[in-house]
């Protein structure tokens, strides 16, 4: 069973964080790149990061700036960032209430396969959702987790997606809206998928969410589909 470094950061906001996974990702390529030389050196660790950002919209590499329905100065007057990143996908929000998800992770001694890791982090929600007596589903040819992904005009999306790997080390993760003010996505095109919700914990059960509950289930079922265990990081 491999250990994987757990560390929840609170609430921060989002550069800081995108900071930090790149300064990681980089770390960890570097030592890949050492242990290829000499077999002594140590292989990169595991990590996952859980945060609660401040208000964000985040455009992917390949992500259509048409798909955003506000203006520069309507962002700011809401008190709500914007970054155009490197990971897939298209437009997503970040906020409070929201459980999001980073892994950096070395797929290369787990499998080296990225619909396989995709699939397993959207495993990880749909085993949290069951937790609360919610069906959560896949949407086909659509990353994430959705509810009801196959009746149209029911279509609704809890968990947001998107991934960077690099050397197949991986960064980036998932967006898991637990009481999230959903009347953020209005100024968006979630995802850049039309004519579907969003939704999330608190608007399917019709009540608020025990947040640190939820991680707390997320981590558990973290550990059960990787098969790892998670070590938090002392003085993080």
């Amino acid at each position: 069973m491999q250990l994987v470094f757990f560390e929840d950061m609170g609430y921060r906001s989002y550069k800081s964080v995108w900071d930090r996974q790149e300064e990681m990702l980089k770390e960890k390529v570097e030592l890949k790149a050492k242990h290829r030389e000499d077999a002594a050196t140590a292989l990169p660790p595991h990590h996952l990061l859980l945060v609660e950002h401040s208000p964000v919209y985040t455009l992917g590499k390949s992500g259509k700036t048409e798909h955003i329905l506000i203006s520069p100065e309507e962002m700011a007057a809401r008190g709500i960032d914007y970054f155009h990143i490197n990971r897939g996908g298209d437009i997503t929000f970040h906020g409070p209430q929201q459980v999001v998800g980073y892994p950096i992770m070395d797929l290369e001694q787990f499998k080296t396969d990225l619909g396989w890791y995709l699939r397993s982090l959207e495993e990880v929600i749909i085993l949290t959702m069951a937790d609360y007596g919610l069906k959560g589903d896949r949407s086909k040819g659509e990353t994430g987790v959705w509810l009801d992904p196959d009746i149209p005009g029911k279509e609704r999306k809890i968990c947001a997606m998107g991934i960077k790997c690099s050397r197949w080390i991986t960064m980036h993760g998932f967006a898991f809206n637990i009481n999230t003010d959903l009347s953020y996505f209005d100024h968006i095109v979630p995802c850049g998928i039309v004519g579907k919700q969003v939704t999330s914990l608190q608007k399917e059960l019709g009540r608020d969410v025990d947040f640190e509950e939820v991680k707390n289930r997320l981590k558990r079922h973290f550990e059960e589909v990787f098969g790892v265990k998670l070590l938090p990081v002392v003085g993080a």
